[in-house]
């Protein structure tokens, strides 16, 4: 039987609509500027991101190094059209001194721009033989502590200003003993890395030190590795809550023209899907159901807040890391 002309017709217009419909989709590229922990979490993230986006093909790609040293980059001139970095001031860097979004980037996405967040631990060798329980502990002679530069990465800021705030809120503890106590942690470190997956492989792969201090994520997954086994977790009495923020870079996507996807991809780490993936990655994800049904995985243990202890990220960072500031008083290589 011949289709009449009304279908020929319906068949025509719904095979110009398809036509057109592929005319519209597009392959994009996005960068994403990452920090250096992050790359196995991108990967997946990534991966799952691309799936479901419709109707453009859309690929992200990753650039990971120190949190700082790939602020600067992007400064620099690195085109990137979303930044996910470990630390909000690394972003604040990025607008107040490239002026490539708006000062006020970090009220645009959910809880401060940051879905989802970790902490920092001591990653001990087999058997704890230095049977480190406490930041007190880092300071026994001998000790050798791995921490990378808080100068150029995110984690080894968080972990600076952990023991700061454990140091600080000891009886009796105020701002002159705090600087003394991080003061006598940092003579135990003997070699300062970029980045927190760099004092990693310091730690696991070199066999230099006897504590790591790192991201909660990244110490899970070199429990993961092989040679895991050789290592084991120590959760300090107080830590920090870590919150590595993301945002877009809207000069970059307005001139690309891939704001749409841009926002879409961050919009996606808040998900359920993405959440999942997060938490599989041992990063502490936002959405309370599935923090919980991950809550082996996540010890709860008090914690500092850059806000709250340290006066926000603007005070701490032209106190402790700025060219001067109290880091550079306190770490005097061979003194």
């Amino acid at each position: 039987m011949r289709p009449d002309l009304k279908t020929l017709i319906s068949l025509a217009v719904a095979a110009s609509l398809l036509t057109i419909s592929g005319a519209q989709a597009a392959d994009i590229t996005l960068l994403n500027v990452s920090y250096d922990a992050t790359r196995e979490l991108y990967k997946d993230l990534n991966t799952a991101f691309s799936a479901q986006y419709k109707p453009d093909h859309v690929t992200v790609n990753t650039s990971n190094g120190g949190s700082g040293a790939q602020a600067r980059a992007v400064i620099d001139g690195l085109q990137a059209d979303v930044v996910t970095l470990a630390l909000a001031s690394d972003i604040d860097a990025i607008s107040a001194k490239a002026k490539l979004l708006p000062a006020d980037w970090q009220q645009r996405l959910p809880q401060n721009s940051a879905p989802y967040t970790s902490t920092i631990v001591f990653l001990v060798r087999k058997g704890n033989p230095w049977k480190i329980r406490d930041w007190n502990d880092l300071v026994k002679p001998g000790i050798q502590v791995i921490v990378a530069n808080p100068k150029t990465g995110g984690a080894p800021r968080w972990a600076y200003l952990a023991a700061w705030s454990w140091a600080q809120m000891l009886p009796g503890g105020n701002a002159a003993k705090a600087r003394e106590f991080v003061t006598a942690l940092y003579k135990h470190v003997p070699v300062l890395d970029s980045s927190g997956r760099g004092s990693s492989i310091t730690f696991t792969k070199r066999g230099i030190g006897d504590v790591l201090l790192n991201w909660e994520n990244e110490a899970k997954l070199a429990l993961k590795e092989p040679g895991g086994d050789q290592y084991q977790i120590v959760y300090p009495s107080r830590s920090i809550l870590a919150e590595p923020t993301v945002a877009l870079i809207d000069k970059t996507v307005d001139k690309k023209g891939s704001r749409k996807p841009a926002e879409a991809f961050l919009n996606f780490l808040y998900t359920p899907a993405a959440q999942e993936i997060e938490a599989r990655h041992f990063y502490r994800p936002r959405d309370p159901a599935i923090l919980a049904a991950h809550k082996a995985d996540f010890p709860t243990l008090p914690l500092a807040t850059i806000d709250g202890d340290f006066g926000g990220w603007a005070k701490a960072q032209a106190t402790h890391f700025a060219d001067g500031g109290i880091f550079d008083q306190i770490y005097q290589p061979g003194k």
